[in-house]
């Protein structure tokens, strides 16, 4: 056996914030040497960070890069660590990753393949490496090969595949294998989707398995640049099984999953396939760089003292002997939250080629949408969450996460560091664990009687105690208000325990009104001014919600969603008014289905949150005309159901009206022909009409791959021809 013991390590990193970014690689390097790990790979550009955009084209930008680069070098010791950063090469910008051997920068290898889809703009700035070249370059200083490399340590291969360069059917892993690659390395930038995790499992175990090699994976983590939420994925493969899964959606800054790999077994599995066919002539694909540093190597001593049941399924599984081995189950060491005193989540020996998708899809937007909400608050270094709570399920699901984000925070670093990481937030240093009324006290002071606590007690009663310091909602009355939605916005702001104020906004609204009235010289009246009346009250809500994100220094949270969006259902700098979208990137529908969801089955370790009754019982409704007018969003639109299938249709999907209808009438039999071709001009017509809306959303996170963001998703004229011919071809 040739054994090493690798790490993938996954950071919590910033645009820009060199002296951060920095130490945080440096608290993973230093993770790394005290867990005896020879190979550690980084995530995609964690010099940098993947999002700076057009400050990649800064020329401060790489001299900042270069001189980050000599900093971590030195650290590096006896070891071999991956570190992502821009190069400039030839006149072009190329997206790149230094490999760094025992204090010295030995190459610096290039992603072949650019993301340029979807939320990805990667072509913008920087231009793909051409496969099989590799040439010398004047890097600090000094002279590097870069580009299409396998770096040789006295023997042990090592090659890369950057992020996009495994999602494509042409991967650099099959040249890498025929050029005897021992280990490749895959550091990403790969945001979070709905299911992605996934795709990215079965492509290491799949490239670990056809390339005969050990995979190491690793991956952005939390909310980097304001958009995007990466999850942390990490993962270890060779030869087809999955040895180490890091845990994903993790608060810390920095994590490391750990695995021994076995080097001679891989290459054993290439030797017993007939169809590899090595390259031994000396017409080589690409070049191969000699570097004189012997990586050092694992010993069975040394892994047993470590971890000798880990270690010896490992090597069963890893050697497909006929051994018994513990089982692993869908949440082993997955949801388990670190303890305050294990700031680095470690994971090694375990099979988990079979284990299935850790999270539902319920627990996944909760997880992402928590986490991103946590590091957009701290990194714009705002002291809380502003929530104009109107009683109905989408104000009611942002405060609700606005909850999660302190809970889950709690749940996995404990009330200690999670005041540390929102240190700026001065108003809650003094918050101590509240004692419980339901548990039994054996002391006066509730701090001796944490013991008695479970972890989800403690979290609930933190996060409870913080979000009457953090968390900010205001129910805004007008006389079309009904006690329905009172109530529920009551119920929502007790079940959060968030610091709620009742205001009744009547006298502005008719303050606004009589201002325009006497400029008009006529009274404004419902039959010919619905949707002036209807705005105003959203818009008369605006400022008084700002006021308390400004005296409260806090994030103003927009409401809307994305079916909202696609229509323009909602009111500009009413309901739209916040620095922050948290739901934009997601459907009515299933925002609707995840409070059902919270209400019946609960968040796990929570339980069923019954009180959501009072919302889900509601028929969504602005609440914006007068009561006997029994207005609801689905009478003023359509069924949320059948918006949300246009919508993929119409704009995930691009195809025409008339298409569009023969999908819907066959989805949707209980409508009539008429009635679908009425909903669907009045979406294409909506639609069309509304694009300088979406234009001014505040920023959302991006959830799946039907986000409507004009800035990073889907770009569509502010001006169009709206489908009028399209449209008259329904008749």
């Amino acid at each position: 056996m040739k054994l090493l013991k690798v790490a993938a390590g996954v950071l919590n990193q910033t645009p820009l914030d060199w002296s951060g970014n920095t130490q945080r690689i440096l608290k993973a390097i230093d993770a790394a040497k005290a867990d005896q790990v020879s190979l550690l790979c980084l995530p995609e550009f964690c010099i940098p960070g993947y999002g700076c955009e057009d400050a990649f084209l800064a020329p401060d930008t790489h001299s900042r890069c270069l001189q980050q680069l000599e900093l971590i070098t030195q650290h590096t010791e006896n070891m071999v660590v991956c570190v992502g950063l821009p190069f400039l090469c030839a006149g072009g910008l190329f997206n790149g990753v230094a490999l760094l051997a025992n204090k010295e920068i030995v190459g610096i290898a290039a992603k072949q393949y650019l993301a340029g889809d979807g939320l990805h703009y990667e072509p913008r700035w920087f231009k793909p490496w051409p496969k099989y070249q590799m040439v010398d370059l004047d890097v600090a200083n000094r002279t590097l090969p870069v580009g299409d490399i396998v770096f040789n340590f006295q023997g042990i291969r090592i090659g890369f595949e950057i992020c996009e360069d495994a999602w494509v059917g042409a991967r650099p892993g099959a040249n890498l294998a025929v050029r005897g690659v021992d280990l490749i390395l895959n550091p990403s930038a790969s945001h979070f989707a709905f299911g992605k995790h996934e795709v990215r499992r079965r492509f290491v175990l799949e490239g670990s398995r056809a390339f005969q090699v050990s995979y190491i994976y690793s991956n952005l983590l939390g909310n980097e640049a304001g958009r995007s939420i990466y999850d942390g994925d990490a993962m270890i493969a060779s030869g087809g099984k999955l040895l180490a899964l890091g845990k994903r959606f993790s608060f810390e800054d920095v994590q490391l999953t750990t695995a021994i790999v076995d080097v001679q077994w891989t290459r054993m599995l290439r030797a017993r396939t007939a169809s590899f066919q090595p390259q031994i002539s000396d017409d080589r694909i690409g070049d191969e760089v000699d570097v004189p540093f012997s990586i050092p190597m694992a010993s069975l001593s040394m892994i047993g003292k470590a971890d000798p049941q880990a270690t010896s399924a490992m090597l069963t599984k890893l050697h497909n002997l006929e051994l018994a081995a513990p089982a692993v189950s869908a949440t082993s060491d997955l949801r388990t939250p670190a303890t305050p005193s294990t700031p680095l989540n470690h994971s090694a020996g375990k099979d988990l080629s079979v284990l299935p998708s850790v999270f539902s899809k319920e627990e996944e937007f909760t997880l992402a949408v928590a986490l991103g909400l946590f590091d957009y608050l701290r990194k714009s270094r705002s002291s809380g969450v502003v929530v104009s709570l109107s009683g109905g399920a989408d104000s009611a699901g942002v405060t609700l996460l606005s909850w999660f984000m302190l809970y889950l925070s709690v749940e996995q670093l404990g009330l200690k560091r999670t005041l540390q990481k929102l240190a700026h937030i001065k108003t809650i240093q003094d918050l101590t664990i509240p004692a419980s009324p339901t548990l039994p006290s054996t002391s006066p002071d509730p701090q001796q009687n944490i013991a008695n606590f479970s972890t989800q007690d403690i979290a609930r009663k933190s996060a409870n105690a913080l979000a009457g310091k953090m968390i900010h909602t205001v129910y805004q009355a007008t006389k079309n208000s009904g006690t329905v939605t009172l109530d529920a916005a009551n119920k929502i702001a007790s079940l959060v325990h968030s610091s709620h104020h009742v205001w009744d906004v009547d006298a502005i609204v008719n303050l606004y009104c009589s201002t325009v009235e006497s400029t008009l010289g006529r009274p404004l009246d419902w039959q010919t001014d619905d949707i002036t009346l209807q705005n105003i009250q959203a818009r008369s809500r605006a400022p008084g919600a700002w006021m308390l994100a400004n005296i409260y220094n806090a994030l103003l949270l927009s409401t809307s969603n994305r079916s909202e969006a696609a229509v323009g259902y909602a009111t500009m700098d009413g309901d739209t008014s916040g620095g922050l979208s948290p739901i934009a990137g997601i459907d009515k529908n299933f925002l609707r289905h995840w409070l059902r969801w919270l209400q019946e089955s609960g968040f796990p370790g929570l339980g069923p949150i019954a009180e959501l009754d009072c919302i889900n019982n509601q028929a969504p409704t602005a609440e914006l005309r007068p009561p006997n007018q029994e207005q609801t969003d689905e009478g003023d639109l359509m069924p949320y159901d059948l918006l949300d299938t246009i919508e993929r249709l119409a704009i995930r999907d691009k195809i025409s009206p008339i298409e569009v209808l023969e999908h819907v009438a066959l989805q949707f039999p209980q409508y009539s022909p008429s009635q679908l071709k009425l909903w669907i001009k009045r979406f294409f017509t909506l639609w069309s009409r509304n694009q300088w809306k979406r234009e001014r959303y505040a920023p959302s996170f991006h959830l799946d791959d039907e986000n409507l963001d004009p800035k990073t998703w889907c770009r569509w004229p502010i001006l169009s021809g709206g489908f009028e011919e399209e449209l008259k071809e329904l008749d």
